[in-house]
């Protein structure tokens, strides 16, 4: 394929921006090449500025749930946009959203909305610091909550440790309240909560991780950190802002029936629109001003043409239920990877929970960071520009999951699953 407006459109970026792009993971720095620039988008294809069409497996990183631009939710965002962009003051479409998500979501009593799956995290943090009167939070090695500083830290050589920085401009005071632990380790985190537990404030997870692949957290870790975690009184923190309404209307919390203190939200709750939300106990909630003494604002929090957006994502997914469809043909699309991969020789392994899907290069299952991490990217990086080649839009890393639409169809997964064996069959004659 020819890329000669985007090479051109992105050099130009590099100029204005730092590394060309706003957000580090669109710079295919994990495959190597320059960024395709794309103009618009539709249903489950993008196309890009030099006039040629992909089939979309990243949907903008999961919000596009239901397709690029549905009909009825870009009629939703240009009717609120022509009452008016933003307020700054309470709109009836706040409420609306409001009790979609606290009707969807069975652990959420209240809710406050924000502008990003970052804020989200960063805010319920905060409450639960502030309920506590604790410091030391806790995350997992490989779940990514945003760019919070307390939560880009790194674990160190021993099974629990305090976490340093691995970013410039995070201090180690920042940090250093942060422990990070393995994931799916059910002793690691009894151990850690029997030494320290009431020094905790929150532990905060993904249940299905996205950003080192597609690693669903076991039941019985999920269990283990409820179960810890009610005995000490830290909060739980189940971070959906990837799988809330993507995995289940009512999120990865509905599959294991594990009932967090708090949520985080973002992506598809918005509709494709910026948009967040935090949300749990009544009486945690309670404590974010004004009702209580911990601070969160926001200027753009909840405006109408956000709002919009997500109100009628979650009303179409509420009343089409696509659930069931995304089960069986992304079903589809993870056997027909797989077996393309043992045609060939390639060793790989397909890891989904419902519209979620990674194939890894790693002849193991996933389970953790350390699993992750021995997958090979070279391998990936490969796979990525031959499926490129032909078509199919990928993550542009190994360590992103896939999403399938409600918009693609069987046809769809049959061209990507000939492509990809097109690609393996490549990569395996190459060695």
């Amino acid at each position: 394929m020819i890329h000669d407006q985007s090479l051109k459109i992105y050099q130009h970026a590099k100029e204005l921006m730092p590394g060309g792009v706003n957000s580090a993971a669109r710079a295919f720095g994990a495959v190597g090449g320059s960024p395709i620039v794309f103009e618009r988008a539709k249903g489950p294809h993008l196309f890009d500025v030099d006039g040629q069409q992909y089939l979309d497996y990243i949907g903008s990183w999961g919000p596009m749930i239901l397709g690029h631009c549905h009909p009825e939710v870009v009629d939703a965002v240009q009717r609120a946009a022509s009452e008016g962009m933003t307020y700054g003051a309470p709109t009836p479409r706040e409420n609306r959203l409001a009790e979609q998500i606290i009707d969807a979501v069975d652990s959420i009593e209240m809710v406050r909305l924000v502008n990003s799956g970052t804020e989200a995290t960063m805010s319920a943090l905060r409450v639960a610091r502030g309920a506590t009167g604790r410091e030391k939070v806790v995350k997992f090695a490989g779940n990514y909550h945003g760019h919070v500083d307390s939560l880009l830290v790194s674990a160190g050589s021993a099974a629990a440790t305090l976490g340093v920085p691995n970013s410039p401009g995070v201090t180690e005071g920042t940090a250093r309240d942060t422990v990070v632990m393995p994931y799916n380790d059910c002793g690691a985190i009894a151990q850690l909560f029997q030494e320290q537990g009431d020094e905790i404030a929150a532990v905060i997870l993904e249940p299905v991780v996205g950003n080192m692949g597609t690693v669903p957290a076991t039941e019985a870790f999920m269990t283990t950190v409820r179960d810890v975690t009610e005995k000490s009184g830290a909060v739980m923190i189940v971070d959906e802002v990837m799988t809330g309404f993507r995995v289940a209307f009512g999120g990865a919390q509905s599959l294991y029936g594990v009932r967090p203190d708090m949520t985080t939200l973002g992506k598809i709750v918005g509709g494709g629109m910026p948009l967040g939300a935090f949300g749990g106990r009544r009486d945690l909630m309670q404590h974010v001003l004004p009702a209580g003494k911990v601070f969160q604002a926001g200027t753009l929090s909840g405006n109408p043409v956000a709002t919009a957006a997500g109100s009628t994502t979650l009303r179409l997914l509420k009343e089409q239920d696509p659930y069931p469809y995304l089960e069986d043909i992304c079903a589809k699309l993870e056997t027909g990877l797989q077996a393309a991969a043992d045609q060939h020789g390639v060793a790989a392994v397909t890891q989904r929970v419902g519209s979620m899907l990674t194939l890894f290069f790693n002849p193991n299952p996933v389970t953790d960071w350390d699993s992750a991490s021995r997958s090979n990217t070279d391998h990936y990086s490969k796979y990525f520009w031959k499926l490129i080649e032909q078509g199919i839009y990928m993550p542009c890393s190994q360590f992103e999951a896939l999403f399938v639409s409600a918009t693609h169809t069987e046809a769809h997964v049959q061209e990507t699953i000939d492509a990809a064996h097109q690609a393996l069959s490549q990569l395996a004659s190459d060695g």
